[in-house]
């Protein structure tokens, strides 16, 4: 148990640089290239599409790769954070050198690569991390989806924070992550170990596992509402709720609440188990999408209180799938670059989902970003598209956990 509690705040920090990376930049970069530089929804969400069918093929190879480092381990994970900051400067910090679009392609490819290979890394390196001490994966989680929380807080508050007090606030975001990204590299550098005496595991033994199969399903369906609401999130708060300024507050309340409810979801599981807790979770989602299509331009307030519940359920999401992943693969596959590996794979598949589709038909529904004047049709489809769709995921991915016995 000492060794598992030792450098954990070197984890949490890790997390909170890779949630930096993750989802606020699906939730910003989009907006921001369609504001700044013009680019149409439907292009952006092809080259994000474009992205996740790469990663098909990247991510089992990286998977594959992280698990047949030895010596180097260190040096190649280093280097791939360095690549990570240097990809998010040239995506909000540098004028586009040549057509937007491909500019946006080709800085998000090589930030989503490197976030890829450092998630698979770090979350493979938390099963040996965890061992088998008694509700060690859960406790590792707690600590580490709480940075990652956190992270996103961070990440979602900077840009809104700086915007009006200096010219170019994503630029500044992108400098001070670069230097985040930096520390938390030489904070976790005692903790990358090669694994020469294990053997690399098999993906076709990963997928052959009924366990691991069913959960990784299960993370396809269930992370597909948060890909849906984080792709339209802006959206919503400034053409639907009529607030513009108000993004950066809001989705604050939102990581926020899910950071802090973290540890409470960890406990609980420890108590009445993943599964009872995961359901009540899941059930809390679906009445707080349910309440958001209630609502009309103006309601700020009744919108920051979904934020908070909603949040508060997204805590539950990152924190027990990922322990139970873990545990799994701690059974079938110790060394965990390959499980994790399909773990990233689906996780950002949903995102690609969400770009795809919903962006497109958005994009056709009338509505224009930054516009106001947008006709009923389109604030309709964006508040169905919103709140609609993921709730009927959401009860997709109950039933799916209920018919599954996955605490076997």
């Amino acid at each position: 148990m000492k060794a598992l509690t030792q450098r954990l705040p070197a984890y949490s920090l890790y997390a909170a640089v890779l949630s930096g990376a993750g989802l606020p930049i699906y939730i910003y970069a989009p907006k921001y290239y369609a504001d700044t530089y013009g680019v149409s929804l439907t292009a952006l969400g092809a080259v994000l599409f474009g992205l996740r069918l790469f990663d098909v093929v990247q991510d089992p190879v990286l998977g594959w790769i992280s698990e047949r480092l030895r010596r180097v381990k260190k040096l190649a994970i280093t280097l791939t954070a360095l690549v990570l900051a240097l990809s998010m400067i040239g995506l909000f910090a540098l004028a586009p050198p040549i057509a937007p679009i491909w500019w946006f392609g080709l800085t998000i490819t090589g930030l989503f690569t490197a976030f890829s290979f450092l998630t698979i890394n770090f979350y493979a390196q938390g099963i040996s991390k965890a061992g088998t001490a008694e509700g060690g994966h859960v406790r590792l989680a707690a600590w580490r989806e709480s940075g990652a929380l956190l992270g996103v807080c961070i990440a979602a508050m900077i840009p809104t924070l700086l915007t009006g007090v200096v010219a170019d606030p994503f630029a500044v975001f992108a400098f001070g992550f670069a230097v985040v990204t930096l520390i938390a590299a030489y904070f976790m550098w005692p903790e990358w170990k090669g694994r020469a005496a294990q053997e690399p595991s098999q993906i076709r033994d990963i997928l052959a596992d009924p366990v691991a199969r069913r959960l990784l399903v299960l993370a396809l369906v269930n992370a597909t509402p948060l890909a849906v609401s984080s792709t339209l999130f802006l959206f919503y708060v400034e053409s639907r709720l009529g607030a513009p300024g108000w993004e950066g507050a809001l989705l604050v309340l939102f990581f926020l609440a899910a950071a802090l409810s973290s540890p409470l979801w960890s406990a609980l599981a420890r108590r009445f188990g993943e599964k009872r807790v995961l359901l009540a979770a899941m059930t809390l989602a679906i009445a707080s999408f349910g309440y958001t299509l209630t609502l009309s331009t103006g309601d700020v307030i009744p919108f920051a209180i979904i934020c908070v519940l909603s949040g508060a359920t997204i805590g539950a999401d990152l924190t027990l799938m990922p322990a139970m992943f873990a545990k799994r693969m701690s059974v079938i596959s110790p060394t965990g670059g390959q499980g994790f590996g399909l773990w990233s794979l689906v996780n950002k598949f949903t995102l690609a989902f969400a770009a795809v589709i919903l962006l497109p038909v958005l994009e056709r529904s009338g509505f224009t970003a930054g516009a106001t004047d947008l006709p009923d049709t389109a604030l309709t489809t964006l508040t169905v598209l919103y709140a609609a769709v993921p709730s009927l995921l959401k009860l997709l991915a109950i039933g799916l956990l209920v018919a599954t016995q996955l605490e076997e």
